[in-house]
């Protein structure tokens, strides 16, 4: 299977994943045809990547980090809810309406069943492939990729529920910013900046006195921004001033809004996004936490199509251990864009003069000088 970008896609190709609704029900199944009203359709619903059947690459096999069914709850908890806090204000002192917090301790248990039982030694970023609103995958990405470093770095069941809760709601305040900030597509002008960075405020607010929801989440809301030096927000916090998993879940947060693309921004590339954290390593972000997210996540999923610094294109086949960041890529068309008669395997993580200089139709971006 190949992940291809949506404007890429033509009639007559079939799908080797699902793609679930708004609803988080499955829309298209595996193995459907689609069409050329499908695509059209899909772009719309702002779909960007799919997962192509391909005869070339038949043997790749994507591990399921987590169950169709954790992510059709997971995805229609996240939308009932945030959508009925966007749609109406929140009660007195805070508190939401209706109360979440059952129905979202319910998603992580879902959620860290599935992750536990995960064999893989490296965390594999996910596609989940959802006709969505950006705020809900995001929030449900985050919180995967989140619990899985809390597992890695042996934290108990009971913290990991605390780390997920907080990681899922880390954005719930941007359910109070008003709608023409939050999905502006164009650049915020200084007032809308200082508008949406009240959504940590916000989601302290909504979840401090929320039942079932440990107060630790909800300074995960309110610190998510923080960084070690102090030029966070909201409270220009340092150091051991911000909680651990605030801190996680910020640099979580981070890699995945740079690597998401949006209507105003091209994303970077993963290892551009890596390379920045790294920049960021003891002044913005702790420098084991970024270590191990280098060592356990593997920036390059299996299927993803890219471009050599030769000019050849390929697809990501594997994925070494001790080496995620550099994958293998079988080189599947020449520079001129020809299929090979006999593809190839370029192992990056012995081949260190190969270089990946896009993904799919992703060119290298410039970088970011602000994550909201």
């Amino acid at each position: 299977m190949i992940l291809m970008p949506i404007s890429m896609c033509r009639p007559g190709m079939r799908l080797a994943k699902k793609i679930f609704s708004e609803d988080g029900l499955v829309l298209l199944g595996e193995h459907v045809e689609i069409t050329k009203r499908m695509i059209v359709r899909l772009a719309e619903c702002g779909i960007q990547f799919v997962y192509i059947q391909d005869s070339r690459t038949a043997d790749i096999t994507l591990p399921e980090l987590i169950s169709d069914e954790t992510v059709r709850v997971a995805l229609g908890e996240i939308r009932s809810h945030f959508r009925t806090m966007m749609d109406q204000p929140p009660r007195k002192k805070g508190v939401m309406y209706p109360y979440v917090g059952k129905q979202f301790r319910d998603v992580l248990n879902r959620v860290i069943d599935d992750l536990v039982a995960v064999k893989e030694t490296v965390i594999m970023m996910m596609n989940i492939g959802s006709v969505d609103h950006y705020l809900y995958q995001h929030s449900l990405n985050v919180c995967v990729y989140t619990t899985l470093l809390g597992i890695a770095s042996g934290y108990s069941r009971d913290e990991l529920m605390t780390l997920g809760l907080g990681a899922l709601l880390h954005d719930i305040g941007k359910t109070q910013v008003p709608a023409g900030v939050l999905k502006k597509p164009g650049k915020l002008t200084d007032s809308e900046f200082e508008e949406m960075k009240k959504h940590t405020e916000y989601g302290f607010k909504l979840l401090k006195d929320e039942p079932g929801i440990p107060l630790i989440a909800a300074h995960c809301a309110y610190q998510h921004h923080e960084r070690l030096n102090g030029s966070g927000y909201p409270r220009g916090l340092r150091g051991n001033e911000i909680h651990e998993y605030a801190k996680w879940i910020g640099l979580v947060d981070s890699y995945d809004a740079m690597t998401t693309s949006r209507i105003y921004r091209r994303p970077m590339l993963p290892h551009q996004a890596v390379e920045s954290l790294y920049a960021g390593t003891g002044t913005l972000y702790e420098q084991e936490m970024v270590r191990l997210f280098r060592d356990k996540v593997a920036i390059y999923p299996l299927g993803m199509t890219v471009r050599m610094n030769t000019g050849e294109s390929g697809v990501v086949v594997g994925i070494t251990p001790l080496c995620p960041h550099r994958p293998v890529v079988r080189i599947l068309a020449d520079s001129d864009g020809i299929p090979l008669k006999s593809p190839y395997e370029v192992d990056l993580s012995t081949q260190l003069n190969a270089m990946i200089v896009s993904t799919n139709d992703v060119q290298t971006a410039p970088p970011l000088l602000s994550i909201m």
